[in-house]
């Protein structure tokens, strides 16, 4: 792990500033949404990526009933279903 030299305390409502350096190196914008994840006793957070709910790719996703599915896993599932998938 690299130690980036920041230190920033947490509000009354739990909240930290990311500093605008750091922000920018990691291209997170307003709004954006980050991923927190613990490792042993590490807080990760990683810009979120909305990836397919069955293969983790992140390629031509569409929402469905809240998760994001990708086409090619729709085009699978309808293939082992018994249908038959036209690219026309």
């Amino acid at each position: 792990m690299k130690f980036t030299g920041f230190v920033r305390k947490v509000d009354e409502l739990g909240r930290i500033v990311l500093p605008m350096e750091l922000r920018r190196s990691l291209n997170i914008e307003i709004r954006d949404s980050l991923e927190i994840c613990v490792e042993g006793d590490n807080i990760i957070l990683k810009k979120y990526q909305p990836s397919d709910v069955f293969t983790g790719g992140t390629d031509n996703l569409i929402d469905f009933h809240g998760k994001k599915v990708s086409i090619s896993s729709i085009e699978e599932m309808a293939k082992l279903a018994g249908f038959k998938i036209s690219n026309d």
